[in-house]
Formats: C-alpha cells, sequence, structure tokens
C-alpha cells in the first residue's frame, strides 16, 4: 500500500549559467517512469485549488517551473504539505495517494509528467472513496 513516505522531492540536474539555467529531466533517471502525458497549469486565479483527486494507476512528477504553489499529499492517514518553489525540484507522487495543489503565487507555472496517457477511469475524484479503497487495501 502507498503511504505518504514513498512520496519524495527529486533534484533535477542544473547548470549554472550566466547567460541563464539549465535543468532537465530524463525517463529512468531523474523521472522513475516512462513519461506517457505531460501537461501544465497555468493561470490560475487567487484563491483557486487544483486537483482534489487520486490515480488508481498513474504516477506524477510534479515541477514548478515558475513561482511557487503548494502540494498536499494525503495517503488517507497521514498528509504532508510539500512547497514547490524551485524549477529544479519535482515532486514524485507514486499512485494511490490524494493530491491538492493550492497557495498558487501570480504568474505560476506547473508542469507535470504521468506515467501512464490520460484515462478518465483511473482518476478518484471522491474523498470518501479514495478513503475506502485505502482502508479496504486496494490502493
Amino acid at each position: 500500500m502507498t503511504t505518504i513516505n514513498d512520496v519524495k522531492i527529486i533534484e533535477l540536474p542544473k547548470f549554472l549559467d550566466a547567460r541563464g539555467n539549465l535543468s532537465f529531466a530524463e525517463n529512468y533517471k531523474q523521472i522513475p517512469f516512462e513519461i506517457k502525458r505531460t501537461y501544465w497549469i497555468y493561470d490560475v486565479p487567487g484563491g483557486e485549488d487544483r486537483g482534489g483527486h487520486a490515480f488508481l494507476e498513474n504516477q506524477e512528477v510534479v515541477i514548478a517551473l515558475s513561482g511557487a504553489f503548494d502540494v498536499i499529499v494525503d495517503d488517507g492517514v497521514n498528509k504532508k504539505i510539500f512547497r514547490m518553489d524551485r524549477s529544479y525540484y519535482g515532486l514524485y507522487i507514486p499512485q494511490g495517494l490524494w493530491r491538492t495543489m493550492e497557495n498558487f503565487s501570480t504568474n505560476s507555472f506547473a508542469l507535470e509528467f504521468g506515467s501512464i496517457s490520460y484515462r478518465k477511469e483511473d482518476y478518484i475524484r471522491d474523498y470518501e472513496d479514495f478513503l475506502k479503497l485505502k482502508h479496504n487495501g486496494q490502493l
């Protein structure tokens, strides 16, 4: 069963240069899976949250390319808040954990990598359903 202890910050390579810095991520190196989906979140109005779901199968890495936001990860027993505010840190979130993103700063830009292509059936969008699956050992 996946727990909050399986979530980790991944430090991405960074090359500092007076002309501008560079970071990157590669499948099975910095990203612990093959990337099947990439998407981004931006222009989040003040006070709005994103996420509010768990995945049955999808694993994610979340990167704050610009600005800052909080990612709250919940395993059904424990919660942990990760402040994402560096473009060379990725937050690895395995499947089976509830996640919410909040406290977006102005002009924040979140990049997300997923381990599977989009499938609406992979989403658990009701928190009570999530808790039942966790407590029954199905997640």
